[in-house]
């Protein structure tokens, strides 16, 4: 048994006499190789005060070694004590073999304080010193891709994959960069990547990053079988479902979409879009009950979700339920500040159950949001005409005009209110 081995066994029996004693005698030999060894392995197994007190000792032969440094610059970050790490990194003379190393770690350091231009600074300057060290261009890959700057997270993941790797530190590079292209709408490009990355090692986010990426590019078909590949492997992958259902409405396979909606909901009955995206398909299959049933399961989970309360009222309106349509608007607005085209909503219901003065409140709080939408303005504009309004109904007509002066029944109209 080795000096290295006794003194971790002497450690992990609690004997932290012996392993000092231990210690003390590996000092002693005078053999710094030795020394540097058991340092070495002593880091690697997790005895850090231990490793950094053999490292401690070699520095104080050798103060400007470049490797005991970033060696020991390795152990205090690891304990935290990252402005030691880099005052001590910071030493390092630029002629040192290990002063690239020294900027790569620099690098990751600043990037977690949030100092990214400095940190940019950093790799960029290791590049100017090994142009050709695949790993300096994948950490500026990976620091652009951190930034959103993903023209240059992408220059510099092709320039490490030319280098004929195509893995790093357990990071798949090609999936890496089918995910990069494809955040950055670039999703034709991104598919050949995700494909070269599955095949290197599989990994199921990494899938579904391809079947979403396919579906995004309008290969619908692609990513149903990669979805439907994705769901035989993990039925609880829930992203999946609304996808899936997504490209089956693409293909107007509408009775799958709604499997793949019914799915989705056993394996995750709290996903709001999924009953939203639900009740749509539904209205396309012409079953308002059901459709009206996933509205309100959506609102249900979130009561200030406006997408739901918009197609819902939108189904109340086309069954002539006025009664239920001020209902919604009523609870939306209870959540807080509320969609104008709800306001717009409300005003028709109130102006068929003749509750005039509410409808001209709803108007006026639609108003200043759609007073650009023609249909709107004219609706409105009418129903002031009906009330009596006949200032602001002139207005309402008068910019309608603007936007339409060929508008015959507009400009009649208009005259006949000016005239009065």
């Amino acid at each position: 048994m080795n000096n290295v081995q006794n003194i971790v066994q002497s450690l992990e029996n609690g004997q932290y006499d012996q392993a000092k004693s231990l210690i003390s005698k590996i000092k002693e030999s005078g053999n710094h190789e030795e020394v540097y060894f058991s340092a070495d392995q002593l880091f690697q197994l997790g005895f850090l005060n231990e490793s950094k007190g053999l490292y401690e000792y070699l520095l104080s032969f050798y103060p400007n070694e470049g490797d005991l440094k970033v060696s020991m610059a390795e152990i205090l970050i690891e304990m935290d004590q990252e402005e030691d790490a880099i005052s001590l990194l910071d030493s390092i003379e630029q002629d040192d073999p290990e002063f690239p190393r020294a900027l790569l770690i620099l690098a990751d350091l600043y990037q977690m304080q949030g100092l990214v231009e400095v940190s940019e600074n950093k790799l960029l300057q290791a590049k100017k010193l090994l142009p050709n060290e695949p790993i300096i261009d994948f950490a500026l890959g990976e620091l652009f891709a951190s930034e959103g700057r993903n023209i240059e997270a992408v220059k510099y993941y092709e320039s490490f994959i030319a280098y004929g790797k195509e893995t790093i530190a357990g990071v798949n590079v090609n999936s890496r960069l089918g995910e990069v292209l494809s955040s950055s709408g670039q999703f034709e490009e991104a598919l050949p990547y995700f494909e070269k990355g599955l095949k290197e090692s599989f990994e199921i986010n990494t899938l579904f990053g391809y079947a979403l990426t396919a579906y995004q590019a309008g290969f619908f078909n692609k990513s149903i079988e990669l979805f439907n590949q994705l769901k035989e492997i993990d039925p609880q992958y829930h992203s999946l479902y609304l996808y899936l259902g997504k490209c089956y409405e693409s293909e107007e396979d509408l009775k799958n979409a709604m499997k793949a909606v019914k799915e989705g909901i056993a394996v995750d009955e709290f996903n709001k879009e999924l009953f939203q995206f639900g009740g749509k398909i539904a209205l396309k299959m012409g079953n308002e009950e059901l459709a009206e049933e996933y509205f309100r399961q959506a609102l249900a989970l979130d009561p200030g979700y406006i997408d739901a309360a918009y197609t819902l009222n939108k189904l109340l309106l086309h069954q002539n339920r006025h009664e239920d349509v001020l209902e919604i608007t009523s609870q939306m607005e209870k959540e807080g500040d509320i969609d104008p085209q709800l306001h717009w909503d409300a005003a028709i219901s109130c102006q068929t159950l003749e509750r005039y003065r509410d409808a001209l409140k709803h108007y006026q709080q639609a108003y200043n949001d759609l007073k650009n939408n023609s249909e709107f303005l004219s609706q409105y504009g009418y129903f002031l005409i009906e009330e009596g309004y006949h200032a602001e109904a002139t207005n309402i007509f008068k910019t309608l005009l603007q936007e339409d002066p060929l508008n015959e029944e507009w400009a009649s109209l208009l005259e006949r209110l000016e005239d009065h």
